[in-house]
């Protein structure tokens, strides 16, 4: 029985929000001005690109060491840790002086990163009950989804009017503040054992993945979120390529997709006061899966068009925002003693899902055709890890 959260410290949710968001902004934030940072260093367009790969790597495999630390040392600390790292990096990478140290800078800034995705979701569990949690981490869910859905567009202003490293020194700024507000604002909420034991640190992981039940949440709370970043990566081909929209267009029509998962979010905040959040969260993958299979098909009759596209996809968005708190809250609930490993572990499977969908959407020459392949197939994994998971609850 989890105890009243009245003994609990109490984290600022806004607070929490940043958080989140600042890890996922440097992600695609730098796409438009990568042919300009190339033109600068002499680099190929190849090299440049690294730029982004060791982000998403960085923030992968940053996750699962925030997690261990964070539940034996505290959130607070490693979460200012985290934000001082994330805010050098991001200087060291607005001063790069060559093509590798960007990269090598890029690395460390996702490094940094990636302690407000896995502890600011360890955080809002430490500090609710499972009915509860579902509401705020709809919110840091949305968060980590609305990143990479309005930094390009963000990027692409600050490199017109400043230039590129401009993008940089706008994200030490954004880690500066954050972990001001981190060091004024935010209570410890953990209850660390003081105690790092990297061989504890691996029997917790080796618990978790052989967890069937976790790993069930976790894969499919992957391919049930960040799945879409496949199609972020290929819209501006979908979009200006195949159905001839402009450039300024593709930001508009990627913000409408992130207006559907706030109000699934929403949805999902409202909706759990009335139904368990295991109907929530197949629920919302199958009409995910639904309106995915429907642009498949549209795709391969050649009755896409930009209205449709973006109509169906805000529905596949809703559903996303449905479904991912829901996931998430289950997933830290199936060892509730070991939370900030928990949520390390399923921030990177989340990352690793959304890398391996990208690389799949860029396969082929058809854009269109591979995202929505790559996101049916995603979306059938996430129902079968889901309804694996809770088999094994019952049993």
């Amino acid at each position: 029985m989890q105890s009243s959260t009245s003994s609990v410290p109490k984290a600022p949710l806004w607070l929490l929000a940043i958080v989140t968001i600042v890890g996922t902004l440097a992600m695609h934030m730098f796409i438009p001005a990568l042919p300009d940072a190339a033109r600068h260093f002499g680099a190929s367009s190849a090299q440049m690109q690294q730029t982004i790969t060791v982000y998403i790597v960085g923030l992968a495999v940053g996750q699962l060491i925030y997690g261990p630390m964070s539940d034996a040392l505290g959130r607070r600390p490693m979460l200012l840790t985290g934000l001082c790292l994330y805010t050098v990096a991001s200087l060291w990478a607005a001063l790069a002086p060559s093509a590798p140290m960007l990269v090598g800078a890029r690395l460390f800034q996702a490094l940094g990163g990636c302690a407000g995705l896995a502890l600011g979701r360890a955080i809002a569990r430490d500090t609710a009950t499972p009915e509860t949690a579902v509401g705020s981490l709809a919110l840091l869910n949305l968060m980590m989804m609305i990143g990479p859905g309005v930094a390009p567009s963000m990027g692409a202003g600050l490199d017109a009017v400043f230039g590129w490293r401009a993008i940089f020194a706008a994200l030490a700024l954004m880690g500066l503040l954050t972990a001001l507000g981190v060091w004024r604002l935010l209570p410890e909420t953990g209850k660390p054992t003081g105690q790092l034991d990297w061989r504890k640190v691996r029997d917790d992981y080796r618990t978790l993945l052989g967890s069937p039940q976790f790993l069930g949440f976790a894969i499919g709370g992957g391919s049930a979120t960040t799945s879409i970043y496949a199609f972020i990566a290929a819209a501006p081909f979908i979009f200006m390529d195949q159905l001839h929209a402009s450039k300024s267009e593709v930001g508009i029509y990627l913000g409408l997709l992130m207006a559907g998962m706030a109000v699934g979010n929403a949805l999902a905040r409202k909706l759990i006061q009335h139904l368990p959040v295991e109907r929530l969260m197949l629920s919302g993958n199958l009409l995910s899966l639904v309106c995915v299979a429907l642009l498949l098909v549209l795709t391969l009759t050649h009755h896409l068009s930009v209205p449709i596209l973006v109509g169906i996809m805000m529905v596949y968005t809703l559903g996303s925002g449905v479904t991912s708190p829901a996931a998430l809250t289950k997933a830290l609930s199936v060892h509730t003693d070991l939370t900030g490993s928990a949520a390390g572990v399923y921030g990177f499977s989340q990352m690793a899902v959304g890398g391996l969908c990208t690389l799949g959407a860029s396969l082929g020459n058809n854009p269109a055709l591979s995202a929505f392949t790559v996101l049916t197939l995603a979306c059938i994994v996430g129902q079968l890890g889901f309804r694996s998971a809770l088999r094994v609850k019952t049993v």
